[in-house]
């Protein structure tokens, strides 16, 4: 009989007080007895929505009901058809606008919580004794994938599956792109990367570090003078956006793409760090996604005392997930609804010593459909704080663009691609951020399933 019960069964987590002075995980995962009960929440429909609602398609009812059944093994190869990345699908999806959005359970109810039943099957899978993936037989075709995000080890996962010799090219010194230098270790273990990086190795993807492209080696030179057939760009959106107020050039005023890059990578909150970070002690967020959540929560634990969220809508609005925002209300981080920063106040050393705003007020829905905020006459204030974390999006870096013939994008700098990931150019495909600009980690990895089966296609038509 399936288990009733209206609400999801709970996930274990840190006490708020204590999590918010640490990088550990908050959450800290299903027990055995809690993964077999929340699986029995699963109704296995028929017609299985949920299964329309993940970008890659996972068989959800199929991986759950061996969950129930206690053969997690089943659950993990079910999954792994599907996603080369269950460990951290798991942890950082959005499933409540996905896959849990269309759960029948959540009609009279809290939808089955598919994301924790994912996480529990590959937490349970990686704790188990290497056994080592076998690597296929080569084809004898050799692709290149630009970028070790999501979207870049999904394609060169798939691909590799396929007995193509794929190399991934990261300019970072290591692998995994937003997953190691944007998600805070608090929400995704950087153990847990690896160990996905770790079983795409031993499918035999060869991974090359400290390699910008474009700069290092040219996407013209890897399939000219190094013999790709075929080259994946997914080298995400890492240029940071800025307000351009003023004040934003002051000493203290960092992109969340810098300070989390600084925290995660570079362990920069360390005493002994080669690359420190400000310690402040008051703190302004300027955004409201999940980079604006990590970038606050990552402050306080480095140690401020007051961390502001400044969001320019109201919270209804807010695009981060409601479980972020939630823990981030629990550590203490403040929000400031309908408020927007119009300039940053120095003191005489050029550092950040106040940040001023105005209130807005939500008018006529603008062309994404939300109602656009609109600014408050005589409303201006100014709060004191000691750094800026300016956190209101990213777009791809132009780098590529510019050392690739043929290669077009968009106005904005994401590369035109079509629902295939082809690109302008022949043999260049493309997915995640670098085409749709910053987005999640799912969709990013559906893009790279995507192209990973439109490249087998393009060199098998070369044959």
């Amino acid at each position: 009989m399936p288990n009733m019960t209206p609400n999801k069964t709970p996930m274990p987590s840190q006490d708020p007080k204590v999590r918010a002075h640490n990088f550990l995980e908050v959450s800290q995962g299903y027990t055995e007895e809690m993964a077999q009960e929340e699986a029995q929440r699963c109704l296995n429909c028929k017609h299985r929505p949920c299964v329309s609602g993940c970008p890659v398609h996972i068989q959800i009812p199929d991986f759950i009901a061996q969950v129930a059944a206690g053969d997690y093994a089943a659950a993990y190869d079910i999954i792994s058809e599907s996603s080369n990345l269950p460990a951290v699908c798991g942890r950082v999806c959005p499933q409540e606008n996905q896959c849990e959005k269309l759960c029948v359970r959540g009609k009279k109810g809290e939808p089955v919580g598919i994301g924790r039943l994912e996480r529990f099957v590959a937490d349970y899978h990686n704790a188990q004794p290497v056994t080592g993936a076998q690597k296929p037989e080569s084809n004898g075709h050799k692709v290149a994938v630009v970028g070790s995000g999501p979207s870049g080890l999904t394609c060169a996962g798939d691909l590799a599956k396929l007995g193509y010799e794929v190399t991934v090219f990261e300019a970072l010194h290591l692998a995994g792109g937003v997953l190691v230098y944007g998600i805070p270790e608090f929400r995704l273990p950087k153990d847990i990367v690896q160990k996905e990086v770790d079983n795409l190795a031993a499918l035999g993807v060869k991974i090359e570090t400290n390699m910008v492209i474009g700069k290092v080696l040219s996407i013209d030179e890897l399939m000219e003078d190094y013999g790709f057939e075929a080259v994946f760009i997914g080298s995400g959106a890492g240029l940071p956006r800025f307000m351009n107020i003023p004040g934003e050039n002051l000493c203290g005023v960092y992109s969340a793409n810098e300070f989390l890059t600084r925290t995660n990578l570079m362990k920069a909150y360390k005493h002994n760090a080669l690359t420190p970070i400000m310690h402040a002690k008051k703190v302004a967020v300027v955004g409201g996604g999940n980079v604006a959540m990590d970038a606050a929560r990552s402050a306080l634990r480095i140690g401020a005392e007051k961390v502001f969220i400044m969001y320019r809508r109201s919270e209804e609005e807010l695009p981060a997930r409601r479980e972020e925002v939630h823990h981030a209300k629990e550590e203490g981080v403040e929000f400031m609804m309908l408020t927007n920063p119009v300039e940053i106040l120095g003191n005489d050393e050029d550092f950040v010593k106040a940040i001023k705003c105005e209130k807005m007020e939500l008018g006529e829905p603008d062309a994404s459909g939300r109602r656009r905020p609109v600014r408050v006459p005589d409303s201006a204030f100014t709060l004191d704080v000691d750094c800026v974390i300016m956190a209101i999006g990213t777009s791809p870096n132009p780098l590529i663009k510019s050392t690739t013939e043929g290669l077009e994008t968009k106005p904005w700098g994401g590369i035109i691609a079509d629902e295939n990931g082809r690109t302008t150019r022949e043999g260049v495909f493309a997915g995640g951020d670098a085409v749709t600009g910053a987005a999640t980690v799912i969709l990013a990895m559906g893009e790279g399933k995507t192209a990973a089966k439109a490249i087998d296609e393009y060199i098998k038509s070369k044959e």
